[in-house]
């Protein structure tokens, strides 16, 4: 379905462009705008948001920071930004990271692609995946919607948060190598070796996901171009497990703060 632009016309930015990316290819598009700088917002249900879109959180947006909506149109970004599981979705740390980069970036247009889906273990995040319990196919769905976005504006990043379902010690044994496997996937699809990925640990509250927070300790130091956010005195809502709509938010502005730096150090 073609584009409509209607976002971008509030800004002066109109895009003429009326032809979908292929299916097939992961070409740069000649018509995607080098202003439009585009994040992926990958994960489960910490990373799509689960905290009451309330007070301030539903009032927040910024006149440069965009998403794209589950029709894949660009829409001026709001809480929730992810529509996983509609009737619990809520503030996530997506929003704040684009406000933030929009911040550093003041020339510039900022896209989230909201691609998380609650409860999936990194198992799903693989080419064929299917997940029953949401009826998606969370890895083959995104690449679709990454394409997508990629004939509008230029990746320049992803953001990830999860391992919740993955933290039980025979999984996390497994987890570095399967994590690693997906960044240089996300990598060759957008044809950047070096593309920045920031992930964030998960909620320190949890005993069980220390397992995945001590496998995130040693991204760094064995993946170039990444770097973990600290969840650091984040706190969880009443379920013990997702995070409530403050640490969030700061989530996503730790992550932004990881990503900033990658992209500072970054030589092109």
């Amino acid at each position: 379905m073609p584009h409509l632009r209607f976002a971008f016309f509030l800004l002066g930015f109109l895009l003429m462009t009326t032809q979908p990316a292929s299916a097939q290819s992961v070409t740069k598009s000649e018509s995607a705008d080098s202003s439009f700088y585009i994040y992926l917002v990958m994960g489960q249900s910490n990373m799509a948001g689960r905290g009451k879109v309330d007070g301030r959180y539903a009032r927040m947006k910024h006149r440069r920071v965009f998403m794209m909506d589950k029709n894949q149109e660009w829409v001026k970004a709001s809480h929730p930004v992810h529509f996983d599981k509609p009737r619990v979705v809520g503030v996530g740390p997506a929003l704040s990271f684009g406000m933030e980069m929009a911040k550093t970036h003041k020339r510039k247009k900022i896209g989230l692609v909201p691609c998380a889906v609650g409860g999936t273990s990194i198992q799903h995040w693989k080419p064929g995946a299917y997940d029953d319990r949401t009826d998606t196919h969370p890895w083959d769905d995104a690449v679709v919607r990454i394409k997508e976005a990629m004939a509008d504006g230029v990746i320049k990043g992803v953001i990830w948060h999860q391992g919740e379902s993955d933290s039980a010690p025979e999984k996390a044994a497994r987890y570095f190598n399967d994590l690693e496997d997906l960044i240089q996937r996300i990598r060759a699809l957008v044809g950047d070796p070096d593309l920045p990925f920031v992930a964030g640990e998960l909620g320190r509250y949890k005993d069980q996901y220390q397992n995945i927070n001590k496998v995130l300790e040693q991204l760094s130091g064995r993946v170039s171009g990444t770097a973990v956010a600290s969840s650091l005195g984040l706190t969880p809502m009443e379920d013990g497990v997702h995070f409530d709509s403050k640490s969030a938010n700061l989530l996503g502005r730790r992550m932004a703060e990881r990503m900033k730096i990658i992209e500072a150090t970054m030589v092109k």
